[in-house]
């Protein structure tokens, strides 16, 4: 890449950080450190910004960088993460969503802990949080370094890793500073921006085909070497049965995962109703679900106009798609249009990572105050001494993530949101729905669901072939995969429901029908809640 454009994208992204950590003071001077404050933003915000925020928290780099690479190279099969991301949010909207809201405070662990034993629920379910959390970071930190290497060509490793350091430092500053009420104005403000690049880029592709679509599938097919085939499924997930099997575990995962994700759940109590809390998931449904139709077009677009061999050269996974095709859409390298066009989308995508990461480590950072901390410590700790702790784990999380990132950095970034995706749909949301509607669970059923889930799930990645026994692993030069599934949701999702049914019926503990009844009433009707 030329200088030009090292200069602009340099020039856009520090703009961003300025008003970012500009609403990051402006907050900080203005709160006063409660810990409804700093876990929930005070609870003041209307149901649209709270559904943009949603939005922005949701519309990752695995979606505008992942999922356009992945269906680039894949045709059919790299749609279908569009697809299952965006009916995830039918189950929120009528699963989740209302009944968190008035069951819980801060975290997941909340809602499960109304009716058991608070103790061992917390610690299994923060533990859990913190887990997918740092996963889903892992994400985020790898297609940050993926931005840096586009940018700087692919010559400077040490340019990658300095930014991946760089972004985990800039989430610390802003969840320890401004908690809540600035990470959701910064997420809206990436949402704003984000569905404004999406916008031009998808009617700069269709101007390019005279707003032909079919035109474009036909383009995309030609070149993408694999003709009729690229429209189809099975390009990626086709042919043998491990193939099969493991597109059914993706879509599993992506599905179900999102009512599990820790700093999805948390939104919800930034709203001051239920009712509210509903309203903004159908916001945010509105925006993910035209934000995700247009990553179809970005994807069969930069497979019709760069051309996959292009992409795949830039990177192997992918996550360069889209700012190739801005490149060319602007009017090629070299070229004003062009850099100022590619420029702009590298901005943006830089933005998504940091609002999306800020999200995530105050769910897990609060997790560990709210629900570790608090539980671990003989006497119930004040709420001031609980924030404390979350500006400090919001550190250990950025480290732990930091090096993570440096580790995964070749892998595709919407495939690493598919595992996160997989940990949460297999040990949050089998606790979370036994919790609500099932009036036998009991507190060993709760701590047998959130481990049954969380340890397979986290077993088999290891010995999947994405840590080993391929040329694509994360350790190629070592080979203990002995499963063969890349996403083991199709295993540990079942797993986790049925050690959630085992440890209930097996449990000497009789469950407390009154505070079933209770929660019940609470979760349906609002009385009671926070």
């Amino acid at each position: 890449m030329t200088a030009d454009h090292q200069t602009l994208v340099l020039l856009l992204f520090s703009a961003f950080v300025a008003v970012t950590l500009g609403i990051t003071t402006w907050v900080s001077r203005n709160r006063h450190g409660s810990a409804e404050e700093f876990y929930a933003g005070g609870r003041l915000f209307s149901p649209m910004e709270n559904g943009f925020a949603i939005a922005g928290d949701y519309m990752s780099a695995a979606s505008f960088l992942g999922i356009s690479g992945l269906i680039a190279l894949f045709g059919y099969d790299g749609l279908l993460y569009s697809v299952g991301f965006l009916v995830a949010w039918l189950v929120v909207l009528f699963l989740v969503a209302e009944l968190v809201r008035n069951c819980g405070r801060f975290t997941l662990a909340d809602v499960v802990a109304a009716r058991m034993s608070e103790r061992p629920v917390r610690i299994a379910a923060g533990t859990s949080s913190v887990t997918v959390s740092v996963l889903y970071l892992v994400a985020q930190m790898v297609g940050a370094g993926t931005l840096v290497a586009l940018l700087l060509g692919g010559e400077s490793e040490a340019a990658q890793a300095w930014t991946v350091i760089g972004v985990g430092a800039l989430m610390v500053v802003y969840v320890s500073l401004g908690g809540m009420r600035a990470t959701t104005w910064i997420q809206i403000v990436k949402a704003v921006l984000l569905m404004g690049g999406a916008i031009a880029l998808t009617v700069l592709v269709l101007v390019r085909f005279h707003g032909d679509f079919d035109q474009l599938l036909r383009t995309a097919a030609e070149r993408s070497g694999h003709g009729a085939a690229f429209l189809a499924p099975g390009l990626k997930y086709g042919g043998d049965w491990v193939a099969r099997f493991d597109f059914i575990s993706l879509g599993l995962a992506l599905v179900l995962g999102t009512a599990g994700l820790p700093h999805i759940l948390s939104r919800f109590y930034t709203v001051p109703t239920a009712r509210a809390a509903r309203r903004s998931v159908v916001w945010s449904i509105g925006l993910i679900g035209g934000f995700y139709l247009m990553t179809i077009v970005l994807g069969f677009g930069a497979a019709a106009i760069v051309g996959p061999e292009a992409v795949r050269g830039s990177n192997a996974a992918g996550n360069t798609a889209v700012p190739l095709l801005a490149l060319d859409l602007g009017g090629g390298a070299g070229s004003t249009g062009g850099t100022a066009l590619f420029a702009i989308v590298a901005a943006i995508a830089f933005a998504t990572i940091l609002a999306v990461v800020a999200g995530i480590t105050l769910a897990s950072s609060a997790s560990v105050a709210h629900d570790l901390y608090a539980s671990l410590r003989r006497r119930r700790s004040r709420p001031r001494s609980e924030v404390a702790v979350a500006r400090t784990a919001a550190v250990g999380i950025g480290a732990v993530a930091i090096g993570l990132g440096l580790l995964a950095k070749d892998l595709n970034v919407a495939f690493l949101v598919g595992l996160a995706f997989a940990v949460a749909a297999s040990a949050n949301l089998p606790v979370l729905l036994y919790s609500l509607f099932w009036g036998g669970f009991t507190t060993r059923g709760a701590v047998w669901s959130v481990y049954g889930g969380l340890v397979p799930s986290m077993v088999l990645v290891l010995l999947s072939p994405v840590v080993s026994g391929s040329p694509d692993s994360l350790f190629p030069g070592v080979d203990f995969q002995y499963f063969p599934l890349q996403n083991p949701g199709l295993v540990s999702i079942p797993l986790g429901f049925l050690a959630g049914w085992l440890g209930t019926v097996t449990s000497a503990e009789p469950p407390d029908e009154a505070k079933h009844a209770e929660t019940e009433v609470r979760s349906l009707t609002g009385a009671g809640a926070v």
